[in-house]
């Protein structure tokens, strides 16, 4: 056999090679490194990077493994990681296939914890100004629990010793373990929707982290928030806090500080109540004697009620007698007005005054009629006066004392002159009576 003779592997088998060298060598491995190019795609598995100062190398988290996290990934955070070295033939390439993921130096739960109350806050289910205050003596209290934990028994004990009469509802729920968050998340809602109680204790007794990690959920909180009457947490001991504890509008250090702070001790209720009952005895007390004294000062100047009356009946005969006389007085006064009225009206009568003015019409007319004639006899006598003086300086006048005038034919012309007329000429003689047609036989 040729000591040099070359061994030529394919891609593939080169590939499923170093496929099984790795996978054998690094079936189970724990790396540590900073998570960075996180990707969440529509498959619901995770890829991202992890890297360190030199390195970095490829990683994978599948779906099913996913839904056990804890907490939330992000880019940066460092993890410790529990996986396989695997490789993806189809590009050659190696990567992480992980199971197993925890934050380095915190654990899992705390950097959940620590998220999730970061989350809320800023939602503002932590505000202090939406946290209300506890009835002064609810009628019935709500308690989400274990029926059969410890933290009930505290309750009820510290209840009954204070107020043993007072009424409870337990709502009966696992307080850890798969499905605890969601039944006391349930109950929380029932027992306010219902409308029973006045105030709801939500609570355990104490245990680890992973003890008490059901009232860290978020549907815990949620339900909290949305409930319509007080919630008190009252989880683990003092020294433990949950997201329910930031959320609850009380929190109490242990469940029997719950139920103290839910109910005072009934005999210091009743003790108040008794103080209250003497202060208001003294308070009526105080009051009935004061409200005497103000009867009694009105008494007195009160006056006899039949004395009253005599004054009364004085002053009606006296308002009687003023009225009666003010009311003759204006009769008298309207009737004097009524009859300066009527003569005045009778004087003022219209017959009275047509008759005075037709008087008066007559006299006009008779003046206005003698003015006529008057002035007509005047311009008569002048008119005949004229007539006398025309008739004076008339032609026909003239004529009548025997002068004629001669007017030559055809054309009218009075003759002055003989020169004006010519022989044998016609001519119109007028005379006092009638005219006279001539022809002239001669001039002289």
């Amino acid at each position: 056999m040729d000591l040099f003779e070359r061994r030529i592997l394919t891609v593939s088998q080169l590939t499923a090679g170093i496929k099984d060298l790795l996978e054998t060598h690094f079936d189970e491995v724990w790396v540590e490194g900073e998570i960075s190019n996180l990707r969440c795609p529509p498959s619901g598995h995770l890829y991202f990077t992890l890297k360190d100062e030199n390195s970095q190398i490829r990683a994978v988290i599948f779906k099913m493994q996913v839904r056990y996290l804890r907490f939330d990934l992000e880019d940066g955070l460092q993890v410790v990681c529990w996986g396989r070295v695997g490789i993806y033939e189809k590009r050659g390439e190696y990567q992480l296939i992980l199971d197993y993921v925890e934050p380095k130096g915190i654990g899992s739960l705390q950097l959940a914890f620590e998220q999730l109350k970061e989350r809320l806050a800023k939602e503002g289910l932590f505000d202090e100004a939406r946290k209300r205050s506890l009835p002064l003596l609810p009628r019935k209290i709500g308690i989400v629990t274990s029926p059969t934990g410890a933290a009930i028994r505290d309750i009820l004990n510290v209840l009954h010793r204070r107020f043993e009469n007072i009424g409870v509802v337990l709502y009966p729920v696992k307080v850890q373990g798969e499905g605890a968050a969601e039944e006391i998340a349930q109950g929380i809602g029932y027992l306010g929707e219902e409308g029973e109680v006045d105030v709801i204790i939500v609570g355990r007794g104490g245990g680890s982290l992973e003890d008490l990690w059901a009232f860290n959920d978020e549907v815990v909180a949620r339900g909290i928030f949305h409930s319509p009457v007080p919630v008190i947490s009252a989880i683990g001991h003092e020294t433990d806090f949950t997201i329910a504890d930031f959320v609850a509008d009380m929190r109490a250090p242990t469940p029997s500080a719950a139920a103290e702070m839910v109910v005072r001790e009934k005999r210091d209720l009743l003790r108040v109540i008794d103080d209250l009952e003497e202060r208001m005895e003294r308070e009526m007390d105080h009051l009935l004697n004061r409200k005497r004294e103000e009867v009694r000062g009105a008494e007195g100047r009160v006056k006899d009620p039949r004395r009253r009356m005599e004054e009364f009946r004085l002053r009606l005969d006296e308002c009687w007698g003023r009225l009666a006389t003010a009311v003759l007085r204006t009769w008298r006064e309207n009737r004097e007005r009524a009859e300066g009225v009527s003569h005045l009206f009778f004087s003022q009568d219209p017959l009275h005054e047509i008759e005075s003015l037709r008087d008066g019409f007559r006299q006009r007319t008779r003046g206005v009629i003698g003015g006529i004639c008057n002035i007509l006899s005047s311009k008569r006598k002048g008119w005949e006066k004229e007539v006398a003086r025309l008739d004076a300086m008339s032609p026909l006048a003239i004529l009548k004392r025997g002068y004629s005038i001669t007017r030559r034919l055809p054309d009218g012309m009075i003759l002055r002159d003989v020169q004006e007329v010519e022989v044998k000429g016609m001519v119109e003689v007028r005379l006092h009576r009638g005219e006279i047609i001539c022809r002239v036989q001669g001039k002289g």
